[in-house]
């Protein structure tokens, strides 16, 4: 069937990079220039705009990289209470090091860490001796004295004259850091104060992906967007300042609208002339709707996505990670594109394999069956289910991969001699009560097959092509098939429901 392409990357790099350059001279060479989204790895954009690099941005920026400075924040709180970045399961102080780790792998370095809204809170402080005894530069910001109100006490020497001051030497500064609220703006504008107080003049823009300004407000790919950020609370609206300066309608999203009259009054306040930004869309750069070479297909793209997005917050909900609202907020929108979740086309496949399970030995800890299914490249949905051998998602995987390889169904992938060992390691070794596979173990198990059994190293060799496949479950995976997933590169969805009655899952 193949995959369709809705996005061209080399556009949106030429056109994005022509922008910054120009936005970089409107302001005397000193721009700093707030990275909205995620700088590397940035898989929503991917799955909304078929045929985006999820590290677009970063081919980018390494066309930039002899004009920029880089400065990563991250908020003191998230570091306090653990914050976790969905796709990678990992906390977002331990994103900010992995960060710091993959720019290395593209050669650009970074400048320093900022810790914003810095208060002394423990686990911030050992996240700073941590970087600082490893070589990277920290600074610490404080909260802003007088934000929002007072611009005379936010634009002074106990506001931002308060925070440290980063030297940096190129003409363009990226300011990023992981997830909303990391304190980005509050360093731009605090290192602007800095720079004017020296006799320095320098700027402020942002660069976008989300909400896409130039196409409709209701367009499915800016809906995804308000579906991924249904736990913030974020909305998209047309810019009110846009309209009244130009006559012309732009989407915008509210947090940015809300916050413009205070920002423009700062900046006002900071460079003592009249605002160039007439409107938050003025500020943006943003050019990523002019690269959309498949409208309908970026449509569906998005309408997938939104989908998805309603899954996992119902997953959220159940595991007591997310609020009932933010689980009405995202039905509300596949209402309106008058959808269910069904829609996905792996979702009742699924479903039927866990109804067919019942029917043979398939069930798996405390008599519950799991159905899988997983949607290939060439369109074809291939089942899986739980047994006292494996569980789900290496039952469907491993199908996937003897489909690919074109290996007769009766070829055991996994030998007996294998499984057992594995099975004996776990129960008698680990004194573990499960003896059933979860995909990592199984992934492992193949990986050893393979070096004596040749349909195993046909099939372990269609593992890549599973990336970027689409697969649901009955029920939530547990720690080891979700790293399994993660690692495989494929889109999953779960529905709300727990593969044991046990609480404790390891």
């Amino acid at each position: 069937m193949g995959e369709k392409i809705g996005f061209d990357n080399e556009r949106y790099i030429t056109e994005q990079t022509s922008s910054i350059l120009e936005r970089v001279r409107r302001f005397n060479n000193k721009l700093y220039l707030e990275f909205g989204g995620k700088l590397l790895y940035d898989y929503h954009a991917a799955r909304v705009l078929p045929g985006y690099d999820p590290n677009v941005k970063m081919r980018l920026l390494k066309e930039l990289k002899d004009k920029a400075d880089i400065l990563l924040c991250i908020y003191a709180g998230d570091i306090e209470r653990k914050k976790i970045r969905a796709d990678f399961g990992i906390t977002y102080d331990s994103d900010a090091l992995k960060l710091i780790d993959d720019l290395k792998g593209w050669d650009v370095n970074v400048l320093g860490v900022v810790i914003t809204r810095f208060e002394g809170q423990p686990a911030a402080t050992l996240f700073k001796n941590k970087l600082e005894r490893r070589g990277i530069k920290v600074f610490r910001h404080r909260y802003t004295k007088g934000y929002p109100t007072d611009i005379d006490l936010i634009v002074s020497d106990e506001g931002y004259g308060a925070n440290d001051y980063i030297e940096t030497n190129k003409p363009l500064v990226i300011v990023t850091g992981p997830g909303p609220g990391s304190g980005k703006l509050a360093t731009c504008l605090s290192q602007m104060y800095h720079d004017y107080k020296r006799g320095m003049q320098s700027g402020y823009a942002k660069f976008e992906t989300f909400p896409i300004w130039n196409i409709p407000l209701k367009h499915p790919a800016n809906i995804a967007y308000e579906a991924a950020t249904a736990d913030i609370r974020d909305f998209n609206l047309i810019d009110p300042f846009h309209l009244e300066a130009y006559g012309e309608t732009s989407v915008n999203y509210n947090r940015d609208v809300e916050v413009f009259p205070v920002l423009r009054r700062i900046l006002e306040k900071i460079t003592q002339t009249d605002s160039f930004y007439k409107s938050p869309t003025d500020m943006g750069v943003n050019r990523a709707g002019f690269a959309i070479t498949d409208d309908e297909v970026v449509r569906e793209a998005s309408r997938q996505e939104v989908i998805r997005r309603y899954f996992r917050y119902q997953c959220e909900y159940a595991m007591g990670f997310a609020d009932k609202e933010t689980v009405q907020r995202v039905e509300l929108f596949i209402k309106d594109f008058n959808l269910s979740p069904e829609y996905r086309r792996v979702v009742a496949p699924a479903r039927q394999a866990a109804v067919d399970a019942q029917t043979c030995e398939g069930k798996g800890n405390d008599g519950i069956f799991c159905g899988a299914a997983i949607e290939l490249k060439d369109g074809s949905v291939i089942t899986g289910c739980n047994s006292p051998l494996m569980h789900a998602a290496s039952s469907v995987i491993l199908h996937a991969i003897k489909h690919l390889a074109e290996i007769p169904a009766k070829i055991e992938l996994l030998p007996r001699t294998i499984t057992e060992s594995v099975r004996n390691f776990k129960t008698e070794i680990l004194n573990e009560k499960t003896v059933s596979l979860d995909l990592e173990e199984a992934l492992v198990a193949l990986s050893i097959s393979a070096t004596s059994n040749p349909a195993a190293r046909l099939a372990i060799e269609k593992v890549k092509d599973l990336r970027g496949c689409e697969v649901h479950m009955t029920h939530i995976p547990t720690p080891g098939d979700e790293a399994g997933l993660r690692r495989l590169g494929v889109n999953v969805t779960s529905e709300p429901n727990f593969a044991t009655n046990n609480l404790y899952i390891s």
